[in-house]
């Protein structure tokens, strides 16, 4: 199908055989695009994808990233991909990677992660998707709950629960805050979601587990896996900590009612503008 018979729907930044930058874990490489699709009922990817080769990796790394993922390559986010190494190298929170076969191998050495998300939740993820991308609307900041409320409604519930380790749960919920504070600005936003942040920043003086909400939270836990995969945590701490998100996961599903927003608003017309314009 050329450019110009796709459907009306079907709009795409990037191009085959174009040269970007893409985020690949919370760090960003160099990659090429080559080839893409439309997905429609993908939970893991919705609308524009792109089938990525990262500079100086084997093929065995080439992967479908969603569009959220993919930036130009151009001076500023050069910028923010050293930025980012350097944060994460200097926090210890990431090894450095220098070589694609100690990526390779530092892969296979990860036992796999896997992270359900609930029928009903991946249904959220999409219709989300649909309000911020095709309908070009934004999510009313702050949100209520919060990232922090919610967690802490979740440990509420699990402390009534037989069994629980109140000093590990309280590690988890800590390490879910760092995550998303960490994550928000770099993996969790959709194009037209980006301006509102930076306004957002401006004008709370507070952290974003304390602005943003379930529809957010959620977007991080589908990450998860591959952040993880990237850390130094050892087997059966990786173990605990996805049983938890598993069962955070569960949880916000039986309140889901409670915890996502329907009310999407229309921003106005020279926010649409400049969001383009970007």
């Amino acid at each position: 199908m050329s450019e110009g018979d796709l459907p009306a729907h079907e709009h795409y930044l990037y191009s085959v055989d174009e040269r970007v930058l893409c985020f690949h874990g919370p760090l960003i490489y160099e990659a090429k695009i080559l080839s893409r699709e439309w997905f429609d009922d993908d939970p893991d990817i919705v609308g524009a994808g792109y089938y990525v080769h990262y500079k100086g990796w084997k093929n065995t790394w080439d992967e479908w990233v969603p569009e959220s993922r993919v930036l130009r390559l151009n001076d500023t986010n050069i910028a923010m991909q050293s930025k980012l190494k350097d944060l994460y190298t200097q926090a210890g929170k990431k090894r450095p990677r220098d070589s694609s076969t100690e990526k390779e191998d530092d892969y296979l050495n990860t036992p796999e992660i896997r992270i359900d998300i609930p029928n009903g939740l991946k249904a959220q993820l999409v219709d989300d998707w649909e309000n911020v991308t095709k309908n070009q609307q934004l999510i009313v900041l702050p949100r209520t709950p919060t990232v922090s409320e919610l967690l802490e409604q979740y440990k509420a519930y699990k402390l009534g629960k037989k069994g629980t380790n109140q000093e590990t749960l309280d590690e988890v919920i800590h390490g879910i805050k760092e995550y998303f504070n960490n994550a928000l600005g770099t993996l969790l936003l959709y194009r037209f979601e980006r301006h509102q942040y930076s306004e957002a920043r401006k004008k709370y003086n507070r952290e974003m587990v304390d602005i943003y909400g379930a529809e957010h939270l959620l977007r991080l836990f589908v990450q998860m896996p591959s952040l993880l995969a990237h850390t130094d945590m050892g087997v059966e701490a990786i173990k605990t900590l996805t049983d938890y998100l598993s069962d955070i996961l569960r949880y916000m599903q039986r309140v889901q009612k409670q915890i996502f927003t329907t009310e999407y608003e229309n921003p106005a017309p020279d926010y649409v503008s400049l969001t383009n314009a970007i």
